[in-house]
């Protein structure tokens, strides 16, 4: 009980780790909080104009969900996914204001079922190359691998669920946005 407790805890950590941040403030772009949205995301370091970075930005968030995840041989990867996700929504270091967890999320599902995190990057895709909206792309995508899921085992498609409900409660306001038309659209260029 108590080593589940440890890594549940470690997972938490993990997650928390903002790779955002550290990397634009390694990257001479100071505190990505005072850029754009706010956020600590790879969307919001893609508002710095340096594409590498905010690539870097998104596999390293998701990394820090992968990783464990794969490499963990416990009854409980599923909640410490889980754990690794609100890490990085709910920072400790950052007084629990994070980015809003696609990235680490993908790496997670990916770590539990390839099948289910590459339809999730996939429907990214397509989404975004039609709308050329970030937001947009994450909600359908996880939306989408969501119904996917079904196809899979009862446990993934709960898990499937209750990520999907964290994605669009961190995409609250972006859902507001959309709805009124004034959400981001990002240039061809």
């Amino acid at each position: 009980m108590m080593m589940t407790g440890l890594i549940l805890i470690a997972s938490y950590l993990i997650g928390s780790i903002p790779s955002g941040l550290i990397l634009t403030r390694l990257f001479g772009y100071g505190d990505i909080r005072n850029i754009g949205s706010g956020n600590i995301g790879a969307t919001n370091v893609m508002r710095t104009g340096n594409k590498g970075l905010a690539l870097l930005t998104f596999l390293c968030d998701g990394m820090k969900g992968f990783l464990p995840v794969f490499l963990l041989h416990s009854p409980f990867l599923m909640v410490s996914g889980l754990c690794i996700i609100l890490g990085h929504i709910f920072p400790i270091w950052l007084r629990f204001k994070g980015g809003k967890g696609v990235a680490t999320a993908i790496g997670v599902i990916l770590a539990l079922n390839y099948v289910a995190g590459v339809s999730i990057i996939l429907l990214w895709l397509i989404t975004f190359r039609i709308s050329r909206i970030s937001s947009l792309s994450a909600l359908t995508a996880f939306a989408g691998a969501t119904i996917f899921s079904f196809a899979l085992s009862k446990e993934m498609v709960i898990f499937m669920l209750l990520i999907t409900m964290i994605i669009f409660f961190t995409h609250r306001e972006n859902i507001s946005r959309l709805l009124k038309g004034k959400e981001h659209k990002w240039s061809k260029k």
